[in-house]
Order: structure tokens, then sequence, then C-alpha cells
């Protein structure tokens, strides 16, 4: 056959980035080193191009990623600037949804349900849980600006978290329960702990039940967030953020 063969001992070699990525990496650790300070304005195309030893359109195509994932803005009549808050590293920052949705703006958690339930299949599908029991079930409406900005559902078995984080098992009942959501008093819970989250985001529309709930037309579409918390391997939250149209923008930094 022709053609070379890889050695059976021998290490894969690692994929190339594709160019325009390899260019939107340098120009954001040029950022970072101070080159192109925060608040600062980048130098016009054909400077910008000659400093970094690239085309212009191939820098054309970089500052549009870096414009689209907020690492420079574009005013008329001034340019592109550096922001001031540079996306931070790490895999997905996990916060409470009511946090995420208040940056700018006052997030309120109106609760609709705190209460137990029989496992449903999604429960059962995300969750670890016992093979007879009830599951922790809340529901809130987050609403910012006294508007209904996100529906969330979240489930918990109270099992799997009085053996890995018995202090949230705690919070659930005292307080700060009717004015948090679950995922905030897991989080606060397991400050210091190996935490992760996982999301899958698809469109969809409200329903009339959820539509009912965040005050709109059943037929109006919206984004269903659905997330995934884990301690190590062991899923201890599973929960669904339902997003209407005019909610204020969800962010979530992820590293490459």
């Amino acid at each position: 056959m022709a053609g070379r063969q890889q050695d059976r001992g021998s290490t894969p070699a690692r994929p190339r980035r594709r160019p325009v990525v390899a260019l939107y990496e340098r120009m954001v650790e040029a950022i970072r080193a101070g080159s192109y300070p925060p608040g600062s304005t980048l130098p016009t195309e054909p400077r910008l191009a000659a400093e970094l030893g690239v085309s212009r359109p191939a820098l054309r195509e970089a500052l549009i990623l870096l414009q689209e994932d907020g690492v420079i803005s574009v005013r008329r009549g001034v340019g592109r600037t550096v922001s001031h808050h540079l996306p931070p590293r790490g895999f997905e920052f996990l916060k409470p949804v009511e946090q995420l949705l208040g940056e700018g703006g006052q997030a309120v958690t109106v609760p609709l349900a705190r209460t137990h339930e029989e496992p449903t299949d999604f429960s059962t599908q995300h969750l670890v849980l016992p093979a007879r029991g009830e599951v922790r079930f809340w529901e809130s409406v987050i609403e910012v600006a006294g508007i209904p900005a996100c529906l969330t559902q979240e489930w918990a078995s109270d099992e799997t978290l009085a053996e890995l984080l018995p202090d949230a098992v705690a919070a659930f009942d005292g307080p700060g329960g009717n004015t948090s959501s679950l995922l905030g008093l897991v989080l606060d819970a397991g400050r210091g702990l190996p935490l992760t989250g996982s999301s899958t985001i698809v469109a969809t529309t409200l329903g009339r039940q959820r539509g009912a709930q965040l005050g709109r037309p059943a037929d109006t579409p919206g984004v269903l967030v659905t997330q995934v918390v884990r301690l190590d391997r062991t899923p201890l939250l599973a929960a669904k953020h339902m997003l209407p149209p005019g909610a204020p923008a969800l962010p979530v930094w992820q590293a490459r």
C-alpha cells in the first residue's frame, strides 16, 4: 500500500490549529502580556498586520473572532478597543444561574416549588438515585429588573449529597432556601471542592405550562440549557434552565 504508515508505538501527531485560531491566540497572548493593554485602541489594520507579520485578510478574520468573544469591541469613529475585562481561562466557571443573569442588574429568585417527588426519566438519567425513594425538586423563576428571565428546574438526591456534601442538605431547608437556586447552595457548600459542570443548549418552544410561568404565549421560542454538576465523577445536581426571548445574555466561558 502506498503512503506512510505510522509505527505502532509512535505517538499520534497533534492536530494543528487552524491559522486563524493560531493568530487569535497570538493576539490574546499579546493583550494579556500588555502589548495591547485593556482599554487601548488597536493599531490600524495595515499597521497591526505589519506588526504581526500576517496578511490583512487573515488579520480581519481573527479580529472578527476576537470581537465575537468579547476580547475587543468596535465603535464607529473610535476603532477597535481592547475590552477591560477579558474572558477568564479555565473550564466552565460554575456560578448560580441567578448570578449569571444578574450581572449588571438585580436578579431575584421567586420560588415556585420546594418539594420532593418520585424520580422522573430525566432525574434517573442524570443522577445516581436510590432504587426506591424520592428526589428533591426545586422550581424557580428568576426575575431580572422585575421581568421573568428564566424558569429553573433542579433535581438532587439527598442521599448522595448527605454522603458527599452534607452541608448542602442542611442549607436546603435553611433560611436561604427560598432566595437561591439549588445550584447556588451546592456551590456555597462545596467551596474548595473540584465541582465541575457540563451543559447542553438547544432551541425549543416554551409550551403551555412554562409559558404561563414566564408570562409568555405557549408558542414562544426559547433556549433550554440542561446542566449537570458533578463532584469528581458523581453527579450531584441536574437542572433545566429555560430562557425566553429578551432574557439577559448567559455568559459561559470555556478554555480550549
